[in-house]
């Protein structure tokens, strides 16, 4: 069972699309959302989670203060699912603004015009290292200066090319077969 874990939706269940996704744990989201808690990362956060599957990753930084949440996903069937959860966590919250957009990654960031403070993308296991360069190098145009990316791969993925981004990565971590990388926009002013 997924549920949210923390915060003004606690325990509201979530449903997961019946296949094609890979929810990440509830032990992992909880390490995952602490260390966000530490870094005030996540109050008053413009939240996007990419390939969203359940959308939990989003839906969860909704939960514990997150402004907005757009959640990205192409399969249709999974789209559906998120969308239910979305309303179930809007319920339980009151009001919750999260937007749903049925679409490919690099097609919905080629097209959007938003600014996002915190990114979650959990791509398949299987894309390709450069495909998660290109969604990197089309995020990274519309991160806030102080973005958080958080990126969610299988433990024996390669680390992610966030330099050709302009990202820098600050930290990492690995649980069993999940390995996080967490990025942010390079500080220009600190490399001259």
């Amino acid at each position: 069972m997924t549920r949210i874990i923390a915060g003004a939706a606690r325990g509201v269940r979530l449903d997961v699309p019946g296949s094609g996704t890979r929810p990440t744990s509830d032990r992992v989201r909880e390490s995952l959302f602490g260390a966000l808690e530490s870094m005030d990362a996540l109050t008053g956060a413009r939240a996007l989670d990419l390939y969203a599957g359940s959308g939990a990753l989003g839906l969860e930084s909704l939960s514990r203060g997150a402004v907005s949440l757009d959640l990205v996903e192409k399969s249709r069937p999974a789209a559906s699912v998120i969308r239910k959860n979305a309303d179930a966590v809007a319920k339980a919250m009151g009001e919750a603004s999260a937007r749903v957009h049925e679409s490919a990654v690099q097609t919905f960031l080629k097209r959007a015009e938003s600014r996002w403070d915190l990114v979650f993308t959990d791509p398949p296991y299987d894309l390709s290292d450069d495909a998660m360069t290109g969604d990197l190098i089309a995020l990274a145009p519309r991160l806030s200066p102080d973005a958080v990316v958080v990126i969610e791969r299988g433990s024996r993925a390669t680390p992610p090319d966030v330099s050709a981004a302009g990202l820098e990565i600050f930290r990492e971590k690995t649980y069993g077969d999940t390995a996080m990388w967490w990025a942010q926009p390079v500080d220009e002013s600190q490399s001259r």
